[in-house]
């Protein structure tokens, strides 16, 4: 008896050791396995962690049958929405960053990168959203010109004074102006085929459509950097927008070039590009810091009527109120008025796509430059838009590419239909094939029913609380500091927004004030001197010492009220600046996400 359970104990303490060799064996395969895909990923381009690239591998092969072929929509769309991812850059390879998002039209996803509150366990936390078409890496320029802008160029040329936008918009580095610049350069092309006798897609003209024997073309190519609105074709000269009595606005100042063909107007596209204000940022080299606003006007030969307008608007790269942070007060300032001017922009095209041209819904053009300058593409009747959104594959940018996906998706609000499709839920892959696993949106652990998530606003779906115990990525500090931290960040953010906001406003009366002191110096100064030529001049014999004298000390008070009134403005001007000063300082000390 005693021999029987001595034998069991060595028997279980065999399988045991046998056990643990073969976790160790299994270990050393996974490990030589891992380097040797790490070799293989290298040499096919594509460096970064194995597992999150294999689990991203993994999801596309078996979510690739979601895929819809692009086809053409109507044209009737008041507003069209486009996604269009770049290929992974070099410097995305050195920082050894991987594709992390995926573009299955019409969705486009995200696969996130976490850890696990262990600190070691990987997923990969997919966020989708659904829009009009969606572009991936092999899509070339044409193909975005294709489904975006030519239907646009169609209803410009019918000569019924249609006013179409097309806006590329996204996180700085994501390629936007790489994107507008190929459009630019097909409009200047397919423009001058349209007009003329050549072009092989219209076969029957309708009534009173734009040709070059009753049509002329004229662009002007302008940017707004921070408050200041510049001509980019006329040495930067600066532009005053105005209302006219009928409430058209206009830019005051600005000049118009005809372009006679093609190259003419490509010509005048290309010198625009190359006076834009650019400057290096956290994220960008030669970040776009202003909002480039290139005007195409069809116009009649006889009356000189417009006919038609496209407006190509090139946005300054959007960035998170977080990253601004390490930038310098010159830096924070653009970002404030970059971030106001696209929250404008994002409630004119809703109010835009919800009927509001023509049908008395309001439309808060008047909530920035950008937005008052556009007016007529949003109050129109005849108003057609699209919006380019483009995002960068890498996954160090996934707070960016969610924020921008975020602020195309909440424009026209395209919710996913299909419940039942993966698409319309934000999954969890894990590394391991014993955790938990994802099944049309549910998730399943064994012998437990499913948990439940509910609905958003934005189309995705919220965890339960059991899920996000379980969805927590590696916290650097408990949850309840974490979230206090977050929400005082938020409020140190609010404020530093706003005192930023201020700060643009102060300098623009600032710089009003100053102008307006200069020029009445200039004109007490030329007083000055008549008055003092009056009293010693060659031919004066007798003068009014009292009346000298009045007048004099009328003037110095004059410049005194001048300069007191340009030291107080000064005054709550660098007030501002200390201000923001220490709130970007305080800003530091807390982690904050925005969300557009």
């Amino acid at each position: 008896m005693e021999r029987s359970a001595k034998d069991q104990t060595r028997i279980a303490i065999e399988r045991m050791e046998a056990e643990r060799e073969a976790r160790r064996r299994a270990i050393r395969d996974r490990k030589i396995e891992k380097a040797e895909e790490e070799q293989r990923n290298i040499a096919a381009g594509n460096p970064g962690d194995v597992d999150f690239i294999g689990l991203v591998r993994k999801w596309r092969k078996e979510n690739k049958p979601m895929a819809q072929p692009l086809e053409q929509q109507s044209q009737n769309l008041k507003i069209c929405i486009c996604v269009r991812k770049r290929p992974v850059n070099e410097k995305e390879l050195k920082r050894r960053d991987h594709d992390s998002v995926t573009c299955l039209h019409p969705s486009a996803w995200v696969h996130s990168p976490k850890l696990r509150v262990d600190g070691i366990s990987k997923y990969l936390d997919h966020n989708s959203f659904a829009f009009d078409y969606t572009f991936d890496e092999t899509s070339t320029t044409e193909d975005v010109y294709k489904y975006s802008t030519m239907p646009l160029m169609n209803f410009v040329c019918s000569g019924k004074g249609g006013r179409a936008t097309v806006f590329a918009y996204g996180q700085t580095g994501s390629g936007k102006t790489h994107t507008m610049s190929g459009i630019q350069a097909m409009v200047a092309e397919d423009l001058f085929l349209m007009l003329s006798d050549e072009d092989e897609t219209v076969s029957v003209r309708s009534e009173g459509s734009c040709t070059l024997e009753n049509t002329y073309v004229t662009v002007s190519f302008f940017e707004l950097y921070g408050g200041r609105v510049q001509d980019l074709l006329n040495n930067r000269h600066r532009l005053k927008i105005l209302e006219d009595g009928k409430g058209e606005v206009v830019v005051s100042g600005l000049e118009d070039y005809e372009a006679n063909n093609p190259q003419e107007l490509l010509d005048l596209l290309e010198k625009g590009n190359r006076n834009r204000t650019t400057f290096a940022t956290e994220a960008n080299d030669t970040s776009s810091r202003s909002h480039a606003l290139c005007q195409i006007l069809l116009k009649d030969k006889s009356t000189s009527k417009l006919r038609g307008k496209l407006s190509l608007v090139d946005l300054a790269g959007s960035e998170r109120g977080s990253d601004t942070k390490s930038h310098n007060r010159q830096r924070r300032i653009e970002s404030a008025g970059i971030n106001k001017s696209l929250l404008a922009l994002k409630e004119c095209i809703r109010a835009l796509d919800s009927g509001g041209a023509g049908n008395n819904i309001h439309i808060p053009y008047r909530g920035s430059k950008l937005t008052q300058i556009l007016k007529d593409c949003f109050t129109h009747n005849l108003a057609r838009t699209t919006m380019i959104a483009t995002v960068s594959p890498g996954s160090s940018s996934t707070d960016h590419t969610i924020n921008t996906l975020r602020y195309t998706n909440r424009i026209k609000e395209k919710k996913v239909e299909d419940i039942s499709s993966p698409s319309n839920v934000t999954h969890v892959t894990h590394a391991a094939s014993n955790q938990e696993t994802v099944k049309s949106g549910t998730k399943f652990k064994s012998k437990s029913p499913p948990s439940l998530v509910s609905p958003r606003e934005d189309g995705r779906f919220t965890p339960t609380p059991e899920d996000e115990n379980n969805l927590q990525p590696f916290p650097l500090r408990t949850k309840a500091q974490t979230s206090v931290s977050k929400i005082k960040g938020k409020s140190e953010m609010d404020k530093l927004q706003s005192t930023l906001q201020a700060i643009l406003d102060e300098e623009e009366l600032l710089l009003n004030l100053h102008m307006s002191v200069i020029q009445e110096n200039v004109e007490l100064l030329t007083e000055e001197g008549q008055l003092l030529q009056s009293v010693q001049g060659d031919t004066v014999v007798d003068y009014d010492i009292d009346k000298y004298a009045a007048r004099l000390g009328c003037i110095l008070d004059r410049k005194s009220h001048l300069i007191s009134a340009l030291q107080e403005r000064l005054s709550v001007f660098k007030g501002h600046l200390r201000k923001e000063e220490e709130l970007a300082k305080h800003m530091e000390e807390y982690e904050y996400t925005d969300d557009y």
